[in-house]
């Protein structure tokens, strides 16, 4: 606003210059001007320039010194991943010749492979427990994760040529699965309830059940109860052996062959009702099949096998199910699926098998050469839960490679520690 009204200012004022110089100029219009004669003009003396000073001449810049060179700086090695303990270390891995113990053998060999170990297929060396505590002692196999105690101990005291023990060559480690295999006898429900006989004592000594039973047995008319037993390579078909003979059981004697043919005519025999008896165990997926409680019930045992060894198996005095404390061979399984558990004041089940721990078992130079993987045997612990339901996948066609790689991943937290316990051990 300001430079605006001194702009007014200035136009105002030259208004009245004007007006001042016109009011002027009509005061002289009478009088005559001569004009005056142009004055010559004057070259205008030229000042002479001053004389620049010369412009001192600049130093010479100074000589830039040569920078040092720089010494190339030395390249700090690579951290070299420390090497893992298995790497160059070749293990030769077993299994046992019952499929419910794949998915074990095959969670040993992966975690085994996270150490760096390079390990055989389990399958390449499937084997039953007579030949398979022999393999280990004599370092043809380095560890199997199928032994089952106490009923394998027998096999412990097997000779060798060079007449030591097998228990002299291996060693039992770490707690796979404690108390985590329950066996006994199975007996088909609808044929127990209508005879009245729920211990394999009642069966030997009620001639009618026997004869109903014998009737359709696999071997049909010889006058005795052939019950499914084990095959003969198992510590299970000598256990057997000595129950029959410490029970005074005249009248029932096992059948001897491979046991996925027994167990499928022993579950088609139960569902149609047909009088049968079948061993069996868990984990396993075998008891989804035969279902305690629905189809068949948990048959009880009066008495309780020692290690007296009546049959005279070799080993037999570790056939012993009473355990260390006397108190084996009864399992917390009601009166629902196991009616013989009504006699007892305690409510257990008199199943005759006391609760076996599913263990792994390796040769001594192996583990001495391998703290690493003898504690990564010692650290694992496997549910009863989880292995039974890898059966039962598996059972339904699932292999027991992906069983174990999905299990993993599954635990992986889990793996971890018991990988941190292998690698702290090494």
């Amino acid at each position: 606003m300001k430079m605006k009204k001194r702009a007014s200012m200035m136009l105002a004022l030259l208004a009245a210059f004007a007006l001042i110089a016109a009011s002027c100029g009509d005061d002289e219009d009478d009088a005559t001007v001569e004009p005056a004669a142009p004055a010559a003009e004057e070259p205008a003396a030229e000042e002479p320039m001053a004389e620049e000073e010369p412009m001192a001449e600049e130093e010479p810049m100074a000589e830039e010194e040569p920078m040092a060179e720089e010494e190339p700086m030395a390249e700090e090695p690579m951290a070299e991943e420390p090497m893992l303990p298995g790497e160059g270390v070749d293990v030769i891995a077993g299994r046992a010749n019952w499929s419910t113990g794949y998915f074990q053998a095959e969670v040993y060999k992966q975690l085994l492979e996270e150490l760096g170990y390079n390990v055989s297929d389990p399958a390449e060396l499937e084997l039953g427990p007579n030949n398979g505590y022999v393999a280990m002692a004599q370092g043809d196999m380095d560890y199997w994760p199928n032994s089952w105690y106490p009923g394998h101990l027998a096999w412990l005291a097997g000779e060798l040529p060079d007449g030591s023990l097998v228990g002299d060559h291996v060693t039992i480690v770490g707690e796979e699965m404690i108390a985590g295999g329950l066996q006994g006898f199975l007996i088909t429900k609808s044929f127990a309830d209508e005879y009245g006989v729920y211990t394999l004592d009642e069966l030997n000594s009620n001639a009618d059940a026997l004869a109903a039973f014998d009737a359709t047995d696999p071997v049909p008319g010889n006058g005795v109860a052939d019950i499914f037993g084990c095959p003969e390579s198992w510590t299970c078909d000598n256990i057997i052996t000595n129950q029959i003979a410490f029970s005074g059981w005249d009248n029932i004697q096992q059948t001897i062959a491979g046991y996925d043919a027994m167990f499928a005519q022993a579950v088609d025999s139960a569902n149609e009702g047909v009088p049968m008896v079948a061993y069996t165990w868990t984990p396993s997926a075998y008891i989804t099949e035969l279902r305690p409680g629905d189809n068949v019930y948990w048959a009880g045992v009066d008495a309780i096998l020692d290690d007296s060894n009546p049959a005279d198996q070799e080993g037999g005095e570790a056939h012993d199910q009473r355990g260390s404390d006397g108190s084996g061979g009864y399992a917390a399984i009601g009166p629902d699926q196991c009616p013989a558990a009504a006699d007892n004041s305690d409510g257990l089940c008199p199943i005759g098998w006391i609760a076996a721990d599913i263990l792994v078992t390796a040769n001594n130079d192996f583990l001495a050469a391998n703290p690493a993987a003898g504690a990564l045997f010692e650290a694992v612990k496997l549910s009863v839960i989880d292995v039974s339901l890898a059966n039962v996948d598996q059972d339904a066609g699932g292999d027991p490679v992906d069983l174990a790689t999905q299990w993993i991943a599954d635990n992986r937290g889990l793996a971890d520690e018991w990988i941190a316990a292998a690698l702290a051990a090494a």
